[in-house]
């Protein structure tokens, strides 16, 4: 007789036992501070759905400290009322309006999947439904902005530039929202670009005044100093 499958994977049952032994022990307090009083994190983070970015992990987040929207290549549309299903935008909406976060950050990283997709125009639909396909052309503007491949530019440096243009794109959509314009211009909301690199473990942030990304940290462990992004793969 064939076993029956499992209620659940073995893996994330295993990873809770885990949790529940360790992070949740050592943070029960917190939790239950949480559930009667609400959450009120001040930071609210557009990540991708890369499974080896996570947000909490990359800058130790405790339980409640930040309001996380993943997506595919972490865009932002822009300001865009209509019939149409808005998940990044919701969540955007609440964050801002409910939860009065005080700074959004647009967390990109190094060898996207989306941002290669985009690039790589030789790659078909997924399927007949081609979500993917339609929801990274909101990458195009910032395409526009980079000229394109260069001539003697290699395709793995044209898409970490792609990258890079694109948080910069995104966070240029943030601002065609209504309360983004107005929290900002007030001094309320602050809005963060950073790009993390996978293989690095390098944390790059947006100069707003030059427009460049830099090293978030002055000093890097030795292990990743110098490197300022990922390696071609």
């Amino acid at each position: 007789m064939d076993k029956p499958a499992p209620l659940f994977p073995e893996r994330l049952t295993e990873g809770y036992r885990a949790f529940l032994d360790d992070r949740f022990d050592r943070e029960k307090s917190r939790y239950e501070e949480l559930a009667d009083s609400g959450q009120t994190p001040k930071i609210m983070l557009i990540g991708c759905c890369d499974s080896r970015v996570s947000p909490e992990i990359i800058f130790d987040a405790r339980p409640g400290e930040m309001f996380v929207a993943r997506n595919v290549a972490n865009l932002v549309p822009p300001f865009s009322p209509d019939d149409q299903l808005h998940g990044t935008s919701a969540a955007l909406e609440y964050a801002v309006q409910a939860l009065r976060v005080e700074h959004i950050v647009v967390l990109g990283h190094g060898r996207c999947g989306g941002i290669r997709a985009f690039a790589d125009d030789t790659q078909g639909p997924l399927s007949p439904g081609d979500f993917i396909g339609r929801w990274i052309t909101l990458i195009g503007p910032a395409a526009q902005r980079t000229g394109g491949r260069g001539r003697n530019e290699s395709f793995e440096d044209y898409v970490e530039r792609l990258s890079l243009a694109s948080i910069q794109q995104s966070l240029a959509n943030l601002r065609t929202f209504p309360c983004v314009q107005i929290l900002e211009g007030k001094g309320r909301l602050q809005l963060h670009g950073a790009y993390f690199a996978v293989a690095t473990g390098v944390l790059m942030l947006l100069d707003p005044a030059t427009g460049q990304f830099v090293p978030a940290v002055g000093e890097m462990p030795k292990k990743v100093q110098m490197i300022r992004c990922d390696e071609p793969g």
